[in-house]
């Protein structure tokens, strides 16, 4: 086999491997939850019928007034016990759903991110503890940017 050929091979294998193992990661993605639509769908299908409580055992750190609605810094933490999951809401965005972070046992209940806002909304923090789930909600104002520009 000559040295060219050889090359090309092995050129083409980490080629396709590139394309194979993104595949892979994203076995498990949850395309619906992530899907454009009102609040109210998106809390459903993430959370069927399930009662959500609103809670003072969650914090949310969020600007009043986010001066780009393309870069908005959040902070969700809790004070609950045996948290699983912690979701983020934008109630007005086209996909509602900005998050969802699966927390380990035993650890702390902390997320740090930046969401796009499309409009002056409220932002809500779903938190899964056991078989209950939290919530606590935030308005910031958008001025400029976002979703929609």
């Amino acid at each position: 086999m000559s040295n060219s050929r050889r090359t090309f091979l092995i050129q083409s294998v980490i080629a396709c491997s590139g394309v194979i193992a993104p595949r892979l990661a994203f076995a498990d993605w949850a395309e619906d939850h992530f899907a454009p639509g009102k609040l109210d769908r998106t809390l459903d299908r993430l959370y069927a019928d399930a009662t959500i409580v609103e809670s003072d055992a969650i914090a949310l750190k969020l600007p009043l007034i986010a001066e780009d609605g393309a870069v908005v810094p959040i902070t969700v933490s809790s004070t609950l016990g045996n948290v699983e999951s912690i979701a983020i809401l934008v109630e007005k965005n086209p996909v509602p759903l900005a998050a969802i972070f699966n927390i380990a046992p035993e650890t702390e209940p902390f997320v740090s991110a930046h969401l796009k806002m499309a409009e002056t909304c409220d932002v809500i923090a779903v938190v899964k503890s056991g078989e209950t789930l939290y919530s606590a909600r935030q308005q910031v104002k958008v001025t400029i940017g976002g979703c929609g520009g």
